[in-house]
């Protein structure tokens, strides 16, 4: 097992990263009350609930099993976990687990943020997209029919477990997203990195152990990293959102159903690619790279079929990035070097949204 530490002074937590770590008493031992509620969907909870509700001894445990889909994280499935915690009478020292991916990790630190003002919440990620991203930095939400992730909370975990072998049962279209996820960081921060996945390709499609625990430990650091600088994302943080406006406007309008959100994010990383060439900042060689680690895992490169120029325009306007009537866009400088930026022609992104609508 290897341990990284989110450094946010007293709301500090570690991070668990290793094989078999589900059974072992690692959730216990963060838990500082005698009720827990684990929250869980229907896929995750007859393969992996059990083993966690094993792990928890004598404490009073409850549960909780949502439906699985990002088109059920909303505010109607988040009051089934209310329901549950006042049926159960659990106090304001509780602590809620979240068994899942990420939509099941969002909707229950939006629950522990909002319950009696707030109570502790555990990070358990089953997904390799939730391991690497969500499950790291305090970001919960639920979705509205308008936008992505827009009503939510910052409430930081007590710790996150991450552990490996539950990759084992993740299916191949979910592991391909959260490869898109692991590859952001090397776009945005972390060249050596970004070399070292194009260089372990192989290893990782087929799920080599130690080649799987060295992408997440040097992707859960580079958050790390970015979320102690910057928690509220009042700068620097927004960089880990390099993909996210343009991806957020594809899942909104295919209705949460079409993509999986790291399959959006991909798409979004690439036009974001080429704005930064529209911009100057990349030439084609390097626009083609960014295309070229995505596209081996099988990931989406242009846009669901059906949306226009006017569907993108009008979906961003209502992206979190958008300040003072100014939508400011995560770009590459250069591949390792993000910036967030609202300085630039509106041309530059019609051009870029025209050729990606238009052309693919």
């Amino acid at each position: 097992m290897q341990t990284l530490d989110v450094a946010l002074a007293e709301r500090s937590y570690p991070i668990h990263i290793g094989p078999d770590l589900l059974s072992t008493s690692l959730i216990r031992e963060r838990i500082r009350g005698n009720q827990v509620m684990v929250v869980t969907n229907e896929t995750i909870a007859p393969l992996y609930l059990g083993q966690v509700t094993a792990s928890l001894g004598d404490l009073q445990c409850d549960t909780v099993i949502l439906p699985d889909g990002e088109q059920h994280k909303t505010l109607a499935t988040l009051e089934r976990i209310f329901d549950a915690l006042m049926e159960k009478r659990h106090s304001r020292t509780t602590t809620l687990v979240a068994l899942g991916g990420g939509v099941v990790g969002d909707m229950v630190g939006f629950a522990a943020a909002c319950y009696q003002r707030g109570v502790d919440f555990i990070q358990v990620p089953t997904t390799l997209l939730a391991q690497v991203d969500s499950s790291v930095g305090g970001k919960t939400a639920v979705n509205h029919p308008r936008g992505k992730n827009m009503i939510g909370a910052f409430h930081q975990p007590r710790s996150v477990i991450i552990d490996i072998r539950v990759l084992g049962t993740l299916p191949e279209r979910e592991f391909a997203a959260g490869m898109a996820e692991v590859i952001k960081y090397g776009l945005i921060r972390d060249p050596r990195f970004f070399d070292w996945l194009e260089q372990h390709r192989s290893e990782l499609q087929r799920r080599d152990d130690a080649a799987l625990a060295e992408a997440i430990l040097r992707s859960c650091r580079n958050k790390a990293e970015v979320v102690a600088a910057d928690e509220t994302e009042q700068g620097n943080r927004a960089l880990l959102n390099l993909g996210h406006t343009f991806g957020h406007a594809m899942e909104t309008f295919t209705g949460y159903r079409q993509w999986l959100h790291g399959e959006a994010v991909a798409a979004g990383m690439v036009m974001a690619a080429r704005m930064s060439r529209e911009l100057g900042w990349l030439d084609d060689d390097e626009v083609a790279r960014v295309a070229d680690s995505l596209t081996p895992w099988g990931l989406p490169v242009t846009a669901p079929e059906g949306m226009t120029t006017a569907d993108f325009s009008d979906l961003m306007a209502l992206d979190k990035k958008v300040r003072n009537g100014r939508l400011r866009l995560v770009l590459l400088k250069r591949i390792g070097e993000a910036l967030v930026t609202g300085e630039y022609h509106p041309n530059a992104l019609t051009r870029t949204l025209e050729a990606f609508c238009d052309k693919g």
